[in-house]
């Protein structure tokens, strides 16, 4: 499908496009993603049908737009928090040449690597609900919709929602940037791992973490951290602490809350023996899914 040709076409028959390759029907989401009675409830709606003034990006990307829905895709939207962090891979995947306001036609499109070369994925933008709610990713800011629309395009990539429903960090790390992905375990991790990670975070390398655990039934543990779940891995920093340093990562979760509530977490007393100066660079104490 050639996104301009579609576009100019729909523009010039005064149309919104409609999608039969990837069409507003159960067969989108999956058969067995939902339970049937709720599989017929699924409505499809438009932006503009939701919002007055729907925009693709407001005030520029951040992985703090994403809050995941009702489809088990952390591993997708983990390596997406993660893209969000390099402006530069993030232009090859979401392409400037559209949004709501000028020529508004109802198609959109994204890029992905797929074996060895960039594929352009067109999509309309009607987007599920069920029960009035999004079944899909949903966007913290009620009128932004880069967050949605690119899920929905990765969906059809994958041949549904329901496709998206468990998967490997890795591979969408790979699928959003076309580069080579490496693995640490962490029950064997090298010795010099946090090196290596602050190495990566300089280079402008995309990382992500994930626990074990059945990823369709998250169980969020005492210390708040999440079994069976993808996040990025947002910052790796050494800071002076008592007489001596300690390396610290940043980690955010793609549900856009549900923090880790062990040493360095937002309130630890560990924060409060670190000098001001690094305490106000680093520390953001905020319910949004980041955490040290």
């Amino acid at each position: 499908q050639d996104f301009r040709d579609l576009r100019a076409w729909c523009l010039s028959q005064g149309l919104l496009f409609e999608d039969s390759t990837f069409p507003a029907h159960v067969s989108s989401i999956g058969p067995t993603l939902l339970p049937e009675e709720k599989l017929w409830r699924i409505q499809w709606k438009r932006p503009t049908e939701l919002q007055r003034n729907p925009h693709l990006i407001t005030d520029g990307v951040s992985r703090f737009d994403i809050m995941q829905g009702e489809i088990g895709d952390c591993w997708m939207l983990a390596a997406l928090g993660s893209l969000t962090l390099r402006k530069q891979f993030l232009e090859n995947v979401l392409p400037k040449d559209q949004g709501f306001q000028d020529d508004y036609a109802g198609i959109f499109h994204f890029r992905f690597w797929q074996y060895g070369e960039w594929v352009d994925v067109v999509i309309d933008d009607r987007l599920p609900f069920l029960n009035g709610r999004y079944l899909s990713v949903h966007p913290r800011t009620s009128n932004e919709f880069w967050p949605s629309l690119l899920e929905k395009a990765y969906a059809k990539l994958q041949g549904s929602y329901q496709n998206l429903n468990g998967g490997y960090l890795s591979d969408a790390l790979v699928d959003l940037t076309g580069g080579v992905q490496v693995q640490f375990s962490l029950k064997e991790p090298p010795s010099d791992l946090e090196e290596i990670l602050r190495a990566a975070d300089t280079s402008g390398c995309l990382m992500g973490c994930s626990t074990s655990g059945q990823s369709r039934r998250n169980i969020e543990l005492r210390n708040g951290i999440v079994q069976g779940h993808a996040y990025t891995v947002t910052g790796a920093v050494k800071i002076p602490y008592k007489n001596g340093w300690k390396h610290i990562i940043r980690i955010w979760n793609p549900w856009g809350h549900g923090e880790w509530k062990g040493p360095w977490s937002d309130n630890s007393p560990q924060w409060d023996r670190v000098e001001p100066k690094y305490r106000e660079a680093f520390l953001r104490n905020k319910d949004d899914g980041e955490f040290w």
